[in-house]
């Protein structure tokens, strides 16, 4: 059972609607996610069957690695998604959860980079966590100086 769920950036010029196939997400704490939305990335992965934009004239894009890029509004800079451009998981969109006008019921199920984490960061749960060399090789991905 899908559940439809909107969501839209800050000054509301990009929204979406997304079908979710599962209510869980994982939390990225690389260096890159990290400079990108000031703390960890915390994102679940939607199909890019599943979900419909509007206002896509402000999505901006960065290709940010050798491997994936990141978008954001151009009118409010809210960060909208992070995609794979290589590897097996290219066929979808990283959401950050804070954009859902509704986040209710979603359950954080991994971290990931964990030993990049600030130890200042600590979050509730038994999420399972996963280095930076056992979430490359889940991703199936090498190991590059820029993620």
């Amino acid at each position: 059972m899908m559940d439809e769920r909107t969501g839209g950036c800050m000054c509301g010029a990009v929204r979406f609607t997304a079908q979710l196939t599962r209510k869980t997400y994982g939390a990225c704490h690389c260096d890159m996610c990290r400079r990108w939305t000031g703390s960890a990335l915390l994102a679940i992965s939607v199909a890019d069957d599943n979900i419909r934009w509007t206002g896509t004239g402000s999505i901006k894009v960065l290709h940010s690695s050798a491997w994936a890029m990141r978008a954001w509004c151009d009118g409010c800079g809210s960060g909208l998604y992070y995609k794979f451009t290589d590897g097996p998981h290219t066929a979808n969109h990283e959401i950050p959860i804070g954009l859902f006008d509704n986040a209710d019921g979603l359950v954080m199920e991994s971290e990931i980079y964990i030993d990049q984490k600030p130890d200042a960061f600590a979050y509730a749960g038994s999420a399972t966590r996963y280095t930076r060399a056992e979430t490359l090789a889940l991703i199936g991905m090498s190991a590059s100086p820029e993620e």
